[in-house]
């Protein structure tokens, strides 16, 4: 019988056991929900006992599935949701809060505190991210000063602050250990240097010593038997911010390449090579991974809200009940109506970095009904997609004619089309959705020998959009979006 590499896709909407064969083919799927904590403020959190339940239980539910003996699994790896951020106990093991959302804006004011703002620049120089509160070094921060028990076990020398990965991997292995995928998002950890940053862990008054040790994504994390999931300890190879993983998934590993992660929220990736690059634009650099002994760079744009449109459509407005009549109501739309979507809810995120900018809709007449509005909610995902498309094309000064694309909503032939249309590049979708834990479990395949790194994507099949919009209507349409932006702004 084949031997499998077992992996989790800890997402922000839930969890996914992925179980992957000798091949590397997907052969079973198995998915838990979990809460989305949304209070009066907008603030968001989850439940980390939650989420490590949902993770034991879906390997068991991927394995009951597939038919597939435990003793048959030879690794395990992990994607993860990045920048949700949380603290712990180590004596315990007990959280002392709920873990605060990447989408969460809360930590807002800490970034504008003079004390903090007056460092924006050198924030940005040592970890290619722009000063924001959406990543866990203001979280973390908010988090001390908020919750009295941080305090408390930093005095006693128990406090333990990660991301979703390295608490996942302390539960399952003891280690309190993270990759430096989700290392470099931290806006704590120096990408040049590949070290914690005691200036930036002071600035935002994290313990060092409260901090997990930063290893290559394919290295042994320990081993675990997932809670008696398994009845044998195998080893936790593949560890990658589930961006980064979707990135490797796309066998976008050589310079030059991009990839466009379409989820709640949206990642944009160019491979830069082994060294970094810094974008003025509003680009961030971050670590790809660590491979093989070595880190690798990407330029990086995050979306706040692309799939979690189709959500709000459903959920909170009601103009849809499934995504795919959004796609049918989207090619019933009068083709000449110029409805403008902007979906700031919690602030804009790459390129513009505004944290209190508001959403819009915008060009509205008497003849616009349901299915524009619906259409410009779709479009609004591709819009924010070709502005990090072209502006790393521009920093990279590379012209890009592909783009690599995976996610839920990929399955809709309007947006796709439309992405294809408004960027001018043709968009490449696999045969497989779940690029983000199929990179984690290729890296951790690689690592245990199971995989041949130049022939596992070999069985990959894709499908192709090309552009079909002549540029003058390109330009128009894209003007018209980035002067609804505009008006969303802030200052």
């Amino acid at each position: 019988m084949s031997r499998y590499i077992l992996a989790v896709d800890q997402s922000t909407q839930g969890t996914k056991g992925l179980l992957f064969d000798e091949g590397g083919i997907l052969t079973a799927r198995a998915d838990r929900p979990h809460r989305q904590i949304v209070d009066h403020k907008g603030w968001v959190e989850h439940d980390p006992m939650e989420i490590l339940e949902n993770t034991v239980a879906v390997c068991a539910d991927v394995l009951k599935r597939a038919g597939v003996p435990s003793s048959k699994v030879v690794a395990f790896a992990i994607s993860n949701q990045r920048e949700t951020s949380m603290m712990w106990d180590k004596l315990t093991g007990k959280p002392i809060y709920n873990a605060i959302v990447w989408q969460c804006a809360r930590a807002a004011e800490i970034c504008e505190r003079p004390a903090i703002a007056t460092q924006a620049e050198m924030v940005q120089s040592k970890t290619g991210i722009n000063l924001s509160p959406y990543f866990p070094a203001a979280k973390l921060c908010w988090l001390m000063e908020n919750v009295p028990e941080a305090k408390e076990l930093v005095a006693q020398g128990r406090l333990a602050c990660g991301t979703i990965d390295s608490w996942l991997v302390w539960n399952l292995t003891g280690n309190h250990w993270t990759d430096y995928s989700n290392a470099s998002r931290t806006q704590l950890f120096n990408i040049t240097e590949l070290n914690w940053d005691k200036e930036l862990c002071d600035l935002f008054c994290i313990p060092m010593d409260s901090l997990p040790e930063v290893h290559m994504s394919d290295e042994n994390y320990g081993e675990t038997d997932i809670r008696g999931v398994l009845d044998h300890k195998v080893p936790v190879h593949g560890v990658l911010g589930d961006s980064h993983g979707a990135l490797f998934g796309q066998n976008c590993r050589t310079p030059g390449k991009v990839k466009a992660t379409y989820g709640t929220g949206s990642s944009v990736m160019m491979h830069i090579g082994d060294r970094p690059k810094f974008s003025e634009n509003g680009l961030v650099t971050s670590l790809a991974w660590g491979i093989g002994g070595k880190v690798e760079y990407v330029f990086e744009g995050n979306l706040n809200y692309t799939g979690a449109v189709m959500t709000w459509l459903k959920k909170d407005v009601g103009l849809i009940a499934t995504d795919m009549e959004a796609t049918e109501l989207a090619y019933t739309a009068n083709p000449n109506d110029r409805t403008y979507f902007v979906p700031a809810f919690t602030g804009l995120g790459a390129p513009y970095w505004d944290s209190r900018a508001t959403g819009l809709l915008t060009g509205i007449t008497r003849t616009t009904g349901r299915a524009e509005i619906v259409r410009a909610c779709l479009d609004c995902i591709a819009y924010q997609i070709t502005d990090l498309v072209l502006l790393m094309s521009l920093e990279a000064d590379t012209p890009l004619d592909e783009l690599r694309v995976d996610g839920g909503p990929t399955a809709s032939t309007y947006l796709m089309q439309f992405q294809a249309d408004i960027a001018g590049v043709t968009v490449r979708i696999p045969d497989l959705q779940e690029l983000s834990g199929m990179g984690a479990a290729y890296a951790a395949g690689m690592a245990v020998g199971l995989y041949d790194q130049d022939r596992i994507y070999d069985h990959i099949q894709h499908r192709n959009y090309l552009t079909k919009m002549g540029t003058a209507k390109q330009d128009l349409l894209y003007h018209g979006w980035r002067d609804a932006v505009r008006r969303t702004l802030s200052s």
